[in-house]
């Protein structure tokens, strides 16, 4: 197989017909070992702009409630008392989610597993239950459920006052002035919802899987 070596400098130049202007392939200043790009059987058009070096996931963020919230009835949302995950061992890829009044905005356009989980308390003797949802809105004012869960349970009367429920979905977040999510709750009777600002126990995690 042929090969064309450049020494010296460690750039290639590709000057254009009139010699006026030229492209420059440059190799970095050092190299842990040998590197290979391998071009498709297939036309290529470079993007302008920077190329990443890496495929896969780019952003991965997580937040959680840090207080317990007491729930009565009819849809709700966490609108205070939430964080970034910050407890030694945990951590986050890429530019964070943000968050104003409870609605999460997406740092960049791509598909995004988005997660949500609740941790319910009862102590007292009734049966009841506590919804979880997501919402989304696509057009930055209208919102709608995308996805659901529930915890059921009796209070002390059981021996299992505590229960969790983990829901997901996928968003095609297209514009990140647009696209957002916001979380809910809704219990039939009094419930605590259980936050915690060194544990997870309420949370929700945004991942980007890859481009819309």
């Amino acid at each position: 197989m042929a090969e064309l070596r450049v020494k010296e400098t460690g750039t290639l130049k590709l000057f254009e017909s009139d010699n006026t202007s030229s492209v420059t392939i440059a190799s970095p200043a050092s190299l842990g070992g040998d590197r290979t790009i391998t071009l498709p059987d297939a036309d290529v058009t470079l993007a302008s702009g920077t190329m990443a070096t890496t495929n896969g996931i780019t952003v991965a963020d997580q937040w959680r409630l840090t207080a317990n919230l007491t729930v009565t009835s009819g849809d709700e949302f966490f609108t205070t008392n939430l964080e970034q995950v910050d407890t030694a061992g945990q951590g986050t890829l890429g530019s964070a989610m943000t968050e104003s009044n409870g609605v999460f905005t997406f740092p960049s356009s791509g598909i995004y597993l988005v997660e949500y989980g609740i941790y319910t308390f009862d102590n007292v003797d009734t049966y009841t239950y506590c919804y979880n949802k997501i919402f989304a809105t696509i057009n930055n004012a209208d919102y709608t459920t995308i996805a659901q869960g529930t915890t059921s349970q009796q209070g002390t009367m059981s021996g299992y006052p505590e229960k969790t429920a983990i829901i997901n979905s996928l968003v095609d977040v297209t514009n990140t002035t647009n696209v957002k999510v916001k979380f809910a709750y809704n219990s039939g009777s009094t419930i605590i919802i259980k936050g915690d600002s060194a544990v997870n126990r309420t949370f929700f995690t945004f991942i980007r899987l890859g481009d819309t």
